[in-house]
């Protein structure tokens, strides 16, 4: 008889008092992982340069439109990576993943800002003005992006989002 031990009938199933293990989370191979974080990036990228065109168009210095235009890009590109590519769902886990890519990103988004503001004082004493000065930082803010891109993949795949790192999923109230 189940439940049954040593004469006793127990009325208290395992399955329904202890939580369910947690279970690792399938991440796609790594071409793939790398081919989708390449996508979401693209994407961020895209947001970005809309976000860093328009606010040197408005005559912001190039260190705040390069920052700002990072943090536009940044943003959308963790939630997009984070389930696409690297497969998580849920709430992130503050310490284990939304932390470390805070750091990651900041990390590589200081060295855009900076390639891109290195960009605009040495190109300040050319006179460059209007388009062709936005299209020399808009070139160095992607030239940076795609050098950073590599070291944030790599970051990101071993450190952040690593292969058996757990996300709890969500309990269903049924």
């Amino acid at each position: 008889m189940a439940g049954m031990h040593n004469g006793e009938v127990s009325t208290a199933t395992p399955a329904a008092t202890e939580p369910p293990m947690s279970v690792p989370v399938k991440q796609p191979r790594l071409l793939v992982r790398l081919f989708r974080a390449a996508t979401s990036s693209v994407l961020a990228t895209a947001i970005s340069q809309v976000t860093l065109i328009g606010l040197l168009w408005w005559g912001a210095v190039p260190a705040l439109a390069s920052a700002m235009a990072f943090i536009a890009g940044a943003i959308p590109n963790f939630f997009i990576a984070r389930r696409w590519a690297w497969g998580r769902k849920g709430k992130p886990p503050v310490k284990g993943e939304l932390v470390p890519y805070l750091v990651v990103i900041a990390l590589t988004g200081v060295a855009s800002v900076g390639l891109t503001t290195l960009a605009g004082w040495l190109t300040e004493p050319l006179g460059l003005t209007g388009l062709l000065r936005i299209l020399v930082l808009d070139a160095v803010f992607l030239s940076s992006y795609a050098v950073v891109f590599v070291m944030k993949f790599a970051l990101l795949d071993r450190l952040v989002f690593r292969r058996g790192a757990r996300t709890p999923e969500p309990r269903s109230k049924a």
